[in-house]
């Protein structure tokens, strides 16, 4: 039976919330301005990179050592910055080639839940799925958790592009995934599970062993009030690719290598929105790409907008998505979609996009240089694009389905409304062969 018709107090747990890279910092933003619209007080605890919010959602800080940041990646911390055993934790992970942050952000969650729990009514985790979440049920908050696919998935990609010392280096680097598939195994059975589509909640089943009953699927939306078509006329040959990092997983290399073929016989020119590793780096130079090729990053999200309907066409070049908020975005400014037949992809674009086989430079190539020459091809992708964004993908409808998630995982413990207002406030709290954090 679903309860509490009140609005919710809720405490939204992001170990790194970056905000204009990757879909977890868009998520945070974007769900919890729609939770807010609705009438719920929502808190989003948040390590480094902290997310951008917008007015009404409160942004409490879970400082790490932040040893990723983007000045400074791998960083060493000076020895006045070590405040508990959990920052020794931290850096001694990293130092032994592992990926920290979902562990040591558990456990700084949690110890301030525990000093906060009669604030909240749920507590949501963004993908963290940490040890130390797992205590949070104790202190009396139900635990819905969004798994937007599971790194099971990277993992699995990059290990089979790694040969030799690299093969090991990755296997430690992605040793979290172990850990999440054991917490994800254990919330699920107290509380729903959330993820975006059909084909995550498959590899979320297989690959951390969740039950297919605990899974819930609530597919992510578009801010249609930034990306939408535009007035001007799109650049000639111009396509756009948004590459969220420079793993393998996200088919940059691919996408070079059809350009290059290209590039030899028509007007094609390509911005990736994302910057390039080494590999990619190298690749572009020995492709003789030049100016033909062009990387950005760091847009806003007006920015990023206006280049997006500027193009021609659009690439996901990925070997695997989830779901694709950049997916999403093309098609919500009507930029003709090319993506490859992977994922969720097809799940997500429907009949919006013509689909190439992921990996395969050649099928690439074909596909755009024939999109590139047929404007009445494009032109029908755009309305389709159009429709289906304005009928399946909304933030407010996103926010409404999840808000109905926490109330039947309060129901499930009991539905006892914890009664008051919340208590703490609005303000503001507190290289080659090296792996890069999710975004």
């Amino acid at each position: 039976m679903v309860i509490l018709n009140r609005p919710l107090r809720i405490a939204l747990l992001s170990y790194r919330s970056k905000p204009h890279c990757g879909g977890q910092g868009i998520y945070v933003r974007h769900l919890t301005r729609e939770l807010h619209a609705l009438g719920h007080h929502v808190e989003v605890f948040s390590g480094q990179p902290y997310p951008e919010l917008d007015d009404g959602p409160v942004l409490r800080e879970v400082p790490s050592l932040d040893l990723y940041r983007d000045e400074d990646p791998f960083r060493t911390p000076g020895w006045r910055e070590y405040r508990d055993w959990i920052d020794v934790l931290e850096t001694a992970t990293m130092w032994t080639a592992g990926f920290p942050e979902p562990l040591t952000y558990s456990l700084r969650a949690r110890r301030l839940l525990r000093t906060r729990a009669a604030d909240f009514d749920v507590a949501h985790d963004n993908q963290v799925l940490g040890y130390g979440l797992l205590g949070v049920p104790r202190l009396g908050l139900p635990l819905v958790t969004s798994v937007h696919h599971p790194i099971s998935v990277d993992r699995r990609i990059e290990l089979s592009e790694a040969r030799g010392m690299a093969r090991l280096s990755k296997r430690r680097w992605y040793g979290f995934v172990r850990m999440q598939a054991r917490v994800a195994r254990r919330v699920s059975e107290q509380a729903p599970l959330l993820t975006v589509s059909s084909s995550s909640r498959d590899d979320i089943c297989r690959d951390f062993r969740v039950r297919p009953q605990n899974v819930r699927i609530i597919p992510l939306g578009v801010d249609t009030r930034v990306f939408h078509p535009r007035p001007a006329p799109r650049v000639p040959g111009r396509i756009v690719a948004v590459a969220s990092s420079d793993s393998p997983l996200k088919g940059v290399a691919t996408l070079l290598r059809a350009m290059a073929k290209l590039v030899t016989d028509t007007d094609a020119h390509l911005i990736v929105v994302g910057k390039p590793g080494p590999a990619n780096e190298k690749l572009h130079a020995q492709l003789s790409l030049g100016d033909r090729v062009r990387f950005t990053h760091g847009l806003s999200d007006e920015a990023l907008a206006e280049l997006l309907a500027s193009a021609e066409v659009a690439v996901v070049a990925s070997l695997y998505e989830g779901f694709s908020l950049p997916a999403v975005e093309h098609m919500g400014s009507g930029t003709p979609l090319v993506a490859s037949d992977s994922g969720s992809l097809p799940e997500v674009a429907g009949d919006a996009a013509v689909l190439f086989n992921p990996g395969d430079d050649e099928h690439l190539a074909a596909v755009l240089r024939r999109l590139l020459g047929a404007p009445a091809e494009r032109a029908a992708l755009s309305e389709r694009a159009l429709r289906r964004v304005s009928e399946r993908f909304a933030w407010p409808a996103v926010a409404q389905a999840t808000a109905e998630q926490y109330r039947n995982a309060i129901a499930a413990r009991g539905g006892a409304a914890r009664g008051g207002a919340a208590r703490g406030g609005t303000a503001r709290g507190g290289a080659e062969g090296q792996e890069q954090p999710p975004c």
